[in-house]
């Protein structure tokens, strides 16, 4: 697949984290398919923009959520309408600078493009707390910890 269209496929990636960044729940919720799922870090699911919407919003009017820093790990396409995008994350609580590895994830998010233009199918955060193996935290905390801004 052309780089481009990779590119269109982690700008969808960005633009849910910007989202979350900003706390802007119904931004978003409206980056998903009418159906599209999420699976929350606590294993929450919410489907569909507007049980979405539900979800975030009493999150972000009610908790001073941490801001999330992400790499991209792989774009694979499916077909050419549909792409699996898998990242890492770590989370920067407010008034830090730092990553708290607690909370360290990996990213899944399953899009598909509708009438030109790209839409979040599913959206999984798993926690990536590698159980027995305080090695792999590290080295993902310092992974990210390179592209703290």
């Amino acid at each position: 697949m052309d780089q481009s269209v990779s590119m269109e496929v982690q700008a969808i990636y960005q633009q849910l984290l910007d989202a979350w960044n900003n706390r802007h729940a119904r931004g978003m919720a409206d980056l998903f398919t009418e159906d599209g799922e999420s699976i929350g870090f606590d294993g929450s699911i919410s489907k569909g923009r507007e049980e979405i919407y539900a979800h975030l919003k009493p999150i972000f009017d009610h908790h001073p959520t941490a801001r999330f820093i992400s790499k991209v790990k792989d774009v694979r396409f499916l077909s050419a309408d549909i792409a699996i995008l898998r990242a890492i994350a770590g989370m920067v609580p407010p008034q830090q600078t730092t990553i708290n590895p607690k909370v360290n994830t990996h990213h899944t998010l399953v899009v598909v493009k509708k009438a030109g233009d790209w839409h979040i199918q599913l959206f999984q955060n798993t926690p990536a707390q590698f159980h027995g193996r305080p090695e792999l935290v590290e080295q993902m905390t310092e992974e990210l910890s390179q592209i703290v801004k």
